[in-house]
C-alpha cells in the first residue's frame, strides 16, 4: 500500500511538473494516463488553473502551406474543404468564438447581441444585416468604402477617387478624416461606426410639458382631430416655430400612450374608439345597408355637384342600438354646417322624420333651401311632402353610392364619436343635439382651409 501511494505522489507531482510547461490540465492528463476529474482536483488543491488551449482547424496548416505557395484563397480553400469565409478569417487573423467575431483591430463583433465593442466601447444595438443596406444614395455604401481603400492603397488621389465613385472629393476626404486611425481607414470599422451613428433618438416632443402639450391635450379634449390640432397650430401661432407638431407625432404619442396602459384615455381622444392602428380598407368591400330603389341622383342641376352654391344639403339617420332609435342630420355641401334633427322617442317611421326634417328646416332663410340629397332608406317616402312643405327638392343617390353624399357620411362618423353604435339614441334632448352641433360647427375644417363651418355659414348670412 505504501508503495501504492508512493507512486500515486509521484504521479501527481510529474503531473504538476507537465502543467507548469503545457498549462492545460485536459491535455496533460491525457499523456499521462490519469482521470480527467482527477487531474482537475490535483490541479485545483495546487492552486493551478487550467488554460484553454485554442482549437486549431486539422487542415489549416495544409491551407497555409498553400497559400504560402501563392495559390488563391478559393482554390486553397477548395483543396481543403472549408468555407471560403472561413479562409478568409484565417487570412485575416480572426478569431471565432460560437456568437462573436474578433478582428485583429480589438474590434468584437457580437452576432447574439447585436453589438459592436471597440476600445472598450460598445456601440448600440445595430442589425448587421442593415449594415449592407444602402438607406440613401448619399450614403456611403460599403463596396464604396472598400473601393476608397483600394485606392488609397493604390496612391490615387481624392478627386480620382472621387471621379471613380461618382462623388465630389470632399465627401472622399470627409470619410477619410472621420474615420481614420493609428491603422489607417478601415472600410468595415468605417461603415459600422457610421451605421451606430445614424440613430438619432430625442425625447418625444409632446412628452415634455409646455404650452404645446397643452394645446394639443385640449385639442382632443375638444374632440379635434390631430390634424385639425396640427393646422390650428399654425393658424393661431404662425410665427411661433415652437409651437409645431405633426400629425404623425400625435398619433404615435396617442398609441403610445395606449402601449403604456392608458386604454380608456386614449380612446377617448381617437374618434375612431381604437387603440391600435388599422390598415385602410377598400372602399369597394364595404357592405351597403339600403338597396331599395327609389329617385336617381342623375337629375342634380350641375350646381349641386361643385358646390359652388350654397344651400344644398346631403341627410341621413344615424340609427341606435337594435334599430329602435335614431338621429337625423343634415350638412350643407359648402360650409359643411350641420344640423342635428331630434326624433322624438327615436321614431324614425316616415311621418316622424318629414316632420322633423320639416320643422328644421323652416328655420333656414329661403336662400339657403336649395335642395336635399339623401339615400334610399324608406323613411323618406313622404318625400313629396317634404318638398311640398319646404320648396326643397329631394334627390336620392344610386344603390349602394354612399360616396354621392360624401360630406354626410363624413359627419355621420364624426357624430359616431357622441353617439356611440349600439347605445340608445332616444335619451338625448333637443338641447343635448344643439350643444354636440355647436361643437361639431366650431372645428376648423381641413377642406374649408381650416376655417370652421360656423365661421362660413356667418359669411354666407352676413353677405
Amino acid at each position: 500500500m505504501g508503495v501504492e501511494r508512493d507512486d500515486f505522489s509521484g504521479l501527481r507531482e510529474r503531473f504538476l511538473a507537465r502543467l507548469d510547461v503545457v498549462g492545460n490540465v485536459t491535455v496533460v492528463a491525457r499523456e499521462l494516463g490519469v482521470n480527467r476529474n482527477t487531474a482537475f482536483g490535483w490541479a485545483r488543491k495546487a492552486g493551478r488553473r487550467s488554460e484553454r488551449r485554442p482549437r486549431r482547424h486539422p487542415r489549416r496548416d495544409e491551407y497555409e502551406r498553400l497559400r504560402a505557395a501563392g495559390v488563391a484563397r478559393r482554390v486553397a480553400a477548395r483543396q481543403v474543404g472549408v468555407n471560403e469565409r472561413t479562409a478568409k478569417d484565417w487570412d485575416w487573423g480572426v478569431k471565432k468564438t460560437r456568437s462573436s467575431r474578433i478582428y485583429p483591430d480589438g474590434r468584437r463583433v457580437d452576432y447574439a447581441a447585436g453589438t459592436v465593442t471597440m476600445c472598450g466601447v460598445t456601440m448600440p444595438p445595430v442589425g448587421l444585416t442593415a449594415l449592407e443596406k444602402q438607406l440613401h444614395p448619399r450614403f456611403l455604401t460599403l463596396a464604396e468604402r472598400e473601393k476608397i481603400r483600394d485606392l488609397r492603397a493604390a496612391g490615387q488621389s481624392l478627386r480620382a477617387i472621387g471621379r471613380a465613385l461618382g462623388r465630389p472629393a470632399s465627401t472622399v476626404k470627409r470619410e477619410i478624416d472621420a474615420n481614420s486611425g493609428t491603422e489607417g481607414y478601415r472600410p468595415y470599422a468605417a461603415h459600422r461606426a457610421a451605421a451606430a451613428r445614424r440613430p438619432r433618438p430625442k425625447e418625444r416632443k409632446l412628452l415634455r410639458a409646455g404650452r404645446l402639450r397643452r394645446f394639443v391635450r385640449d385639442g382632443l379634449r375638444r374632440r379635434w382631430s390631430p390634424e385639425q390640432v396640427c393646422h390650428a397650430l399654425r393658424k393661431e401661432h404662425p410665427d411661433d416655430e415652437s409651437m409645431r407638431v405633426s400629425v404623425e407625432t400625435i398619433y404615435q404619442a396617442l398609441y403610445f400612450q395606449a402601449r403604456g396602459g392608458l386604454k380608456r384615455e386614449v380612446q377617448a381622444a381617437v374618434r375612431s374608439g381604437r387603440t391600435r392602428r388599422k390598415p385602410r380598407r377598400d372602399p369597394q368591400r364595404r357592405t351597403p345597408r339600403f338597396t331599395d330603389p327609389m329617385v336617381m341622383i342623375s337629375d342634380r342641376p350641375a350646381d349641386v355637384e361643385d358646390r359652388a352654391v350654397p344651400g344644398h344639403w346631403e341627410g341621413d339617420l344615424i340609427i341606435g342600438a337594435g334599430g329602435r332609435s335614431a338621429i337625423a342630420t343634415l350638412v350643407e355641401r359648402s360650409t359643411r354646417y350641420t344640423m342635428l334633427v331630434h326624433l322624438p322617442g327615436g321614431v324614425h317611421d316616415a311621418e316622424t322624420v318629414r316632420d322633423g326634417l320639416v320643422t328644421t328646416v323652416q328655420t333656414l332663410p329661403a336662400h339657403l333651401r336649395g335642395s336635399l340629397t339623401w339615400d334610399q332608406g324608406s323613411e323618406m317616402a313622404r318625400h313629396q311632402q317634404f318638398s311640398m312643405a319646404t320648396g326643397m327638392p329631394v334627390y336620392f343617390c344610386d344603390p349602394a353610392s354612399p360616396w354621392q353624399r360624401g360630406s354626410n357620411e363624413n359627419t355621420n362618423g364624426l357624430l359616431r364619436q357622441y353617439f356611440p353604435k349600439g347605445t340608445d339614441l332616444s335619451v338625448h334632448s333637443p338641447e343635448d343635439l344643439e350643444h354636440v352641433a355647436q361643437e361639431l360647427n366650431g372645428r376648423p375644417r381641413k377642406t374649408l382651409g381650416w376655417d370652421t363651418p360656423a365661421e362660413r355659414l356667418r359669411d354666407l348670412l352676413t353677405t
